[in-house]
C-alpha cells in the first residue's frame, strides 16, 4: 500500500494570518497520525510564511511515523535539517518567493551541486528524495546523485486528470517505470486530491509514498480532519 504524508503547512497558514498558536500544527500532526495517516510532510521557507524553524523543531518528537521536510537545500536548510534528522528531506527547487512549488530539478544541469548536498544528508542517516518534473530523461540523473528516491510533481497530472486522465498519467508512468529500472525508489506529490488520487496510485508502478497538503486540509473543512485522512487512506488501499 502506497503511504500518506499529510502536508501541514496550510494549517500553519492559518496559524499565521491571526497569529497565536490557533490552529496548533504539533496538536494537527499528531492527531493526522492518530487517524491513520503515515507520515508528516512539512516545507518550511526562508519567509516563514507558514511553517517556522521553531515548528520543525516542536514536531521532531511528535512525530512517530514518518517526517518528511522539503525545502530548497540553502545552507541554513541544509544546516537545520542534518541537525533534525528526519527520516526523509525531500529536495525541491523553489524560488524563495514561489507561492508554492512549481518545477522539478534539472538533475542534468545541477548533478554536482545535487550530488554533494545529498552525500551530507546520507552520510547523517538520512533518507534523500528528489523533486522531478515526468521526464524520463532526468532520472538516470537523478539517480547519478545518489539519492534514494524521486518524488513525482504532480501539478500537470492534476490539472490535465478530466480532460483525459490517460493522457495525463502517460509521462508519469513512464518516468516510473525508468525509475524502477534504477533502483530508485518513488514519492508523488502536489496538487494530489480525493478525485484524482485514486487513478494516479492504482496506475503507476512502486509508488511508495504520496505527500498531499493543499487539497487534504481544504476538504478537511467540510469533511472534518479524521474522516479526510480516512477517505485519503482508502483512495489508496488496493482491495
Amino acid at each position: 500500500m502506497t503511504k500518506l504524508s499529510v502536508n501541514i503547512n496550510k494549517i500553519a497558514t492559518i496559524r499565521n494570518a491571526r497569529g497565536g498558536e490557533t490552529p496548533s500544527v504539533t496538536e494537527a500532526a499528531v492527531k493526522i497520525q492518530e487517524y491513520g495517516g503515515q507520515g508528516i510532510t512539512i516545507h518550511p521557507r526562508p519567509d516563514e510564511r507558514h511553517i517556522t524553524r521553531k515548528d520543525v523543531y516542536d514536531l521532531k518528537p511528535l512525530v512517530t511515523t514518518e517526517f518528511n521536510i522539503e525545502g530548497n537545500p540553502h545552507r541554513p536548510f541544509i544546516d537545520m535539517v542534518l541537525e533534525v534528522k528526519p527520516e526523509q528531506v525531500t529536495l525541491v527547487p523553489d524560488a524563495d518567493d514561489a507561492i508554492t512549488s512549481n518545477a522539478g530539478w534539472d538533475t542534468k544541469k545541477h548533478l554536482d551541486f545535487l550530488t554533494g548536498i545529498i552525500a551530507e544528508f546520507k552520510n547523517a542517516g538520512i533518507r534523500t528524495s528528489i523533486f522531478l518534473d515526468p521526464n524520463p530523461e532526468l532520472v538516470e540523473y537523478a539517480a547519478k546523485t545518489g539519492t534514494d528516491r524521486i518524488e513525482l510533481y504532480t501539478e500537470a497530472y492534476a490539472k490535465n486528470y478530466t480532460a483525459n486522465k490517460e493522457l495525463a498519467i502517460k509521462p508519469y508512468y513512464d518516468t516510473a517505470v525508468v525509475a524502477a529500472d534504477f533502483g530508485l525508489g518513488l514519492n508523488a506529490g502536489h496538487d494530489l486530491s480525493l478525485d484524482n488520487l485514486k487513478y494516479f496510485a492504482d496506475n503507476i508502478p512502486n509508488l511508495l509514498e504520496v505527500s498531499i497538503g493543499h487539497a487534504l486540509i481544504s476538504e478537511a473543512l467540510y469533511m472534518g480532519l479524521e474522516n479526510t485522512v480516512q477517505a485519503y487512506l482508502k483512495r489508496l488501499a488496493k482491495w
